[in-house]
């Protein structure tokens, strides 16, 4: 049974490890078209190659037909920030390219998003995804229960001012989810600590910051789909979907729940299973 505060979904056991299974195959899939990104390959290959996964592993893409996307996974390539139509784009050394992925198993969701080079890119790339990658793992870190959403927001803010210059994006957010894949509430990148609905056991949150090399300006394109930054400059995106327990954060898009990446950062990771 699950009931609703502020309009916030809040699970129970069960359907938080119902979750999990979304979430690893969600998270397998990742790990599977991260070793098939190359130059030569195009975004639709690997489009192809994620809904094959997805359904062989008994689950069905979360994107495929959402408010009329045609992939199973959204691919968004240098200056394309986030949402980017899967085709016939081929991906040359050098790029960048963010890779969205969501799965639905029994009715629940795992969401995430990884940013991989093709083949040699410029160290100023690298770092951008590094940053944007560590930022998301310092905003599970600042998580606790009884804590407050912004906590989450304001870490990830403080690890990108604190390393960079790089924009913020704020158009596009982080999310609530579970029965579906976007719920309330939101979950920004910036703000400050102690604000917005307390952290209780039973909330699932996808949280994904998005950086660009410029500025954090954007537009959408013609296709109604793909974001774009206004310089053109590029962007990296990741992403992962988490939950609070008595233990600590258990990141349920992560293969092994996060457990490695807050070793690191000293943070006790909280494993309902595994």
């Amino acid at each position: 049974m699950m009931f609703r505060d502020r309009g916030i979904e809040i699970k129970t056991r069960e359907q938080i490890l119902a979750m999990r299974k979304a979430g690893l195959v969600v998270g397998r899939t990742l790990e599977l078209l991260r070793g098939e990104v190359r130059a030569g390959i195009t975004t639709g290959e690997l489009d192809a190659i994620a809904e094959d996964n997805i359904r062989s592993s008994g689950a069905t893409p979360s994107f495929k037909g959402y408010h009329g996307f045609t992939g199973s996974i959204c691919a968004s390539v240098n200056d394309e920030i986030v949402h980017g139509i899967p085709g016939d784009r081929v991906l040359a050394d050098g790029d960048l390219i963010s890779i969205d992925c969501g799965a639905i198993v029994d009715g629940w969701h795992g969401d995430a998003a990884i940013t991989v080079p093709v083949g040699e890119v410029d160290a100023e790339l690298l770092e951008l995804a590094r940053i944007c990658g560590e930022s998301m793992w310092r905003g599970f870190a600042a998580a606790r229960l009884g804590g407050r959403l912004s906590d989450i927001s304001a870490a990830i803010e403080a690890h990108v001012r604190a390393n960079s210059s790089y924009g913020i994006v704020e158009d596009f957010v982080g999310h609530g989810i579970g029965s579906a894949m976007h719920q309330p509430p939101n979950v920004p990148n910036f703000g400050r600590a102690g604000r917005g609905p307390k952290l209780v056991e039973g909330m699932a949150l996808a949280v994904e910051p998005m950086l660009t090399l410029g500025k954090q300006e954007n537009h959408t394109l013609e296709d109604d789909w793909t974001v774009v930054t206004n310089d053109g400059r590029s962007a990296a995106h990741t992403e992962h979907t988490f939950t609070l327990t008595p233990q600590g954060p258990w990141v349920l898009t992560a293969i092994d729940g996060g457990e490695s990446e807050l070793a690191e950062l000293g943070v006790k990771f909280g494993a309902l299973a595994d």
